[in-house]
């Protein structure tokens, strides 16, 4: 996927049943310019990164985008920027408008993508555990049901690359913070780690596909990345402290 004369970015594109209508990709960390540990293809600004390295990847991204990304000042919340009410601090956000570029940045929380089954209406959400836990994915769905004019025109999920089960360590406070929501938990989200007291293993697909399907999806594709132990891939905040963030994009075509 190079346009001529671009460099070579590698995108990951969703394996979901969205409409051809829809355009959506993952950026990787490679085809940019940042040293590292932003190696390279960095897009957060807000990681101490040089700010025209991080410009530079940006207009590299741009050049497969239809227009400049709206991106959000992302704070773990579970706020949706609505085009009623555009936040510029939120977790998610919602368009009908064709051309929007919606995007989230991610280094191990989980990016999940929206788009209604006819390709009308698109969402896009950063779900960490804090933000799952303050119900971020059922705000998102919610937001596209309000401008959702066919009730036909179903919901589908794609969950992006996060951390995996196998690298997502939480402690008990992160449990009951889920068990204190009236959904029901999967008993698998959280499988206790021997030997050690109050510490455990987290799915994060596996929360998120549970609160998704509290509100009545069903469509759900993806979630088998882990952001951790693809470093080639990948960058993971929990795997290297300081490191840069990828983007995770959609828009109506």
């Amino acid at each position: 996927m190079s346009h001529s004369g671009a460099p070579l970015l590698s995108l990951l594109k969703p394996q979901w049943s969205a409409p051809s209508s829809i355009g959506a990709f993952v950026t990787t960390r490679l085809g940019g310019v940042s040293a590292p540990p932003y190696d390279s293809l960095n897009l957060g600004a807000h990681v101490g990164d040089l700010p025209e390295n991080v410009n530079a990847n940006r207009d590299l991204l741009n050049q497969f985008l239809p227009a400049q990304p709206l991106w959000l000042d992302q704070i773990h919340s579970g706020c949706v920027s609505t085009p009623a009410n555009r936040l510029s601090q939120a977790d998610a956000i919602v368009t009908k408008e064709p051309g929007q570029v919606l995007a989230i940045m991610t280094a191990d929380c989980l990016p999940v993508l929206f788009t209604s089954s006819k390709g009308t209406v698109i969402g896009a959400a950063h779900a960490g555990w804090r933000g799952l836990c303050a119900g971020v994915l059922e705000n998102t769905v919610l937001a596209m049901r309000e401008l959702i004019e066919d009730s036909n025109d179903q919901i589908l999920a794609w969950l992006g690359p996060a951390i995996g089960p196998k690298a997502f360590e939480v402690g008990s406070d992160v449990v009951e913070c889920f068990k204190q929501s009236s959904i029901a938990l999967p008993q698998e989200a959280f499988i206790p780690i021997p030997n050690r007291s109050g510490k455990y293993l987290a799915n994060i697909y596996l929360l998120a596909r549970n609160r998704l399907e509290s509100v009545g999806l069903s469509q759900i594709s993806g979630g088998d990345f882990c952001t951790v132990s693809q470093k080639d891939q990948f960058f993971s905040y929990r795997r290297d402290g300081i490191t840069g963030r990828f983007a995770s994009l959609i828009w109506i075509k």
